[in-house]
């Protein structure tokens, strides 16, 4: 089996390379590959390099998710998120592959307190959201082998991450102030990667399990609370670190303008995932925990 993953050099890119490496052949490329093309910007490039490869699967982790910036480039982030996977999933069914690609829980609108499952009906904030839901709709409607997988909160050892900031800060100031209403749950890159694996796994001999589904770590938490959990942990790993906060102040998200809008509700049900696949997901905090213990 031949596998082309787009995105290999971002946090969920990396870990799909450990994952994905026992399923069969991996040619795993960004955009700044030289032979193949690999920047999901170059829509003609995209669909060359997958006509010239002939993949069975096609995994797409490559994304816009500058947020904020996503504003004020919306054409940009229409490419990369909705254009581009498009092109991959058009692509994927003239050759009968498998396309597995990644959303995000950023095409609800965040209201309410239910964790949100596959069949809610989208209303995105910004253009973040809005490029990633039509990316799905694209990929929907021209590939009939894909597994999409809607995330939140992605964080990995590798790279910056929110935990990181926290530990950083904690130990330059001695109050901090994190948001305290959006609520969701960290979901580390190694876990995604892993499910990934064994979907496609399945998926490839049970054809019928195609489709939509939401993958998150189990529980939820909120920013300040999630913060507050890292810097304890931290402390328990590594008991000679100086924390100078003595503090970590609970404040709203407008105490944090930005140029765009946060969902307050960022919960998934995981329901649907783990019936169809046979999976537990763990908690939150054993990821997290397992995270800080290799960074620290």
């Amino acid at each position: 089996m031949k596998i082309l993953l787009f995105g290999k050099n971002g946090q969920l890119g990396w870990e799909l390379q450990r994952s994905l490496a026992p399923l069969g052949e991996l040619i795993a490329l960004d955009r700044h590959s030289q032979e193949y093309c690999g920047d999901l910007s170059n829509l003609p490039g995209l669909a060359d390099t997958v006509r010239t490869l002939r993949p069975d699967v096609i995994v797409n982790a490559a994304a816009h998710t500058a947020v904020d910036r996503a504003e004020s480039e919306p054409e940009l982030a229409r490419t990369i998120n909705a254009l581009a996977p498009g092109v991959l999933a058009q692509e994927a069914g003239k050759l009968g592959a498998w396309l597995v690609h990644y959303s995000t829980d950023y095409v609800f609108d965040g209201s309410g307190s239910r964790p949100w499952v596959e069949g809610d009906a989208p209303a995105p904030l910004g253009v973040y959201g809005r490029t990633k839901l039509e990316g799905e709709q694209l990929i929907a409607e021209h590939s009939r082998h894909h597994l999409m997988f809607r995330t939140s909160w992605v964080y990995a050892a590798r790279g910056g991450n929110f935990a990181k900031t926290m530990l950083r800060l904690a130990q330059e100031r001695e109050r901090l102030t994190v948001i305290d209403d959006q609520f969701g749950a960290p979901t580390g890159a190694e876990l995604i990667a892993d499910v990934t694996a064994h979907a496609i796994r399945q998926a490839l001999q049970r054809p019928q399990d195609a489709g939509l589904y939401h993958l998150a770590a189990q529980g939820e938490t909120t920013w300040n609370r999630y913060a507050k959990h890292v810097i304890a942990q931290a402390q328990l790993v590594q008991p000679a670190m100086k924390i100078l906060a003595s503090e970590v102040a609970a404040v709203p998200t407008s105490a944090f303008p930005t140029p765009a809008r946060r969902p307050h509700n960022s919960r998934l049900d995981c329901t649907r995932l783990q019936t169809v696949f046979g999976l537990t997901l763990p908690a939150w905090q054993q990821g997290v925990d397992r995270m800080l213990a290799e960074i620290l």
